[in-house]
């Protein structure tokens, strides 16, 4: 704590004695440095696993999923991963592709100048077939 002393006397020639509330950060500084530290050494240990030598197979690895994508043209026309899929047949068509399989996500890419509610009857049409996860494909926008 910090004393201000004032030079005017006061009552009976006693000096006056004030208090300054001023925080003291620097221990509060060297304390926060210290744990930075601390962490900054100690972190890399913490995301190390457990030293474990694998066997070794000659089975092939598990094959992933490829990923499903249905593309909405200016002219809306749709396709299924690049292959040309008619309006009306949408729906039994995902149902089909998706009978077998665990992912049940697909990606939509739309044409920006197609009509708003062209993209949600798809959208819906997609629901219906018992999709789970529809994911909208976008392009970044440029940076400035």
């Amino acid at each position: 704590m910090a004393f201000n002393l004032d030079s005017g006397e006061s009552e009976g020639g006693r000096r006056r004695v004030g208090t300054l509330s001023e925080i003291n950060i620097i221990p509060l500084v060297d304390v926060v440095l210290v744990l930075l530290l601390i962490f900054m050494l100690t972190a890399p240990l913490m995301y190390r696993g457990i030293d474990v030598n694998l066997p070794k197979t000659a089975g092939k690895p598990t094959v992933t999923e490829e990923r499903m994508e249905l593309t909405l043209t200016r002219e809306q026309q749709l396709y299924l991963n690049g292959k040309p899929l008619p309006l009306g047949s949408l729906e039994q068509a995902l149902r089909d592709v998706f009978k077998n399989r665990t992912d049940k996500t697909l990606y939509l890419k739309a044409d920006q100048a197609l009509q708003y509610g062209f993209v949600i009857e798809t959208m819906d049409k997609v629901r219906r077939s018992g999709i789970e996860k529809l994911g909208m494909v976008t392009e970044p926008a440029p940076r400035s």
